[in-house]
């Protein structure tokens, strides 16, 4: 069963989803390319403690700390897209990574020369629970703020709530991230 609750933030309103073993989902409800993406019909609102972690998380988050923890999480996806996942969890509150960079810690761990950065592009672009996994902390290696599914207005509050220099990176002019 698919759980849902809310949660309204300062850059919008957002919906979490969970299931019995954790929080599976984290979207903003408006101007969000993937809202609510795999979320059933049969979804039901519930108060979930992992929820409630959540919101704490977020309450601490929008006021500019690093929360510290993480609330319980199912991160449901392919081997390759919990990967991703768990490695963007392991950014810092305040830094920002490559894709490439991503793309070569996965080539590490798999003994491979390369990995596709445009792979690990479709995996942060396709991230369920965002904000609390990091994709806004992902970037591209020339500066530009790609790939949020949030809007790439919200990437940039994001970060520059996390107090991340912003004159390093450019908001591109059109492209799937606007």
């Amino acid at each position: 069963m698919i759980y849902t609750n809310n949660y309204e933030s300062p850059l919008g309103s957002i919906l979490l989803a969970g299931d019995e073993e954790g929080l599976t989902g984290l979207w903003f409800t408006e101007g969000s390319r993937y809202s609510g993406l795999g979320l059933k019909k049969d979804a039901s609102p519930r108060e979930m403690d992992y929820f409630d972690q959540a919101k704490k998380w977020l309450d601490i988050y929008f006021t500019g700390r690093d929360p510290g923890f993480f609330p319980k999480m199912h991160l449901v996806g392919s081997d390759f897209r919990n990967r991703v996942g768990e490695i963007m969890c392991g950014i810092p509150y305040g830094k920002t990574v490559t894709y490439g960079w991503i793309a070569d810690q996965i080539a590490k761990e798999r003994g491979i020369e390369k990995m596709s950065a445009q792979a690990v592009g479709g995996a942060v672009g396709h991230n369920p629970i965002s904000i609390i996994v990091p994709c806004h902390r992902v970037v591209g290696s020339n500066g530009s703020l790609t790939g949020y599914g949030g809007g790439i207005m919200r990437k940039k509050a994001l970060m520059e709530l996390e107090g991340i220099d912003m004159s390093q990176f450019t908001i591109p002019v059109k492209g799937t991230a606007l």
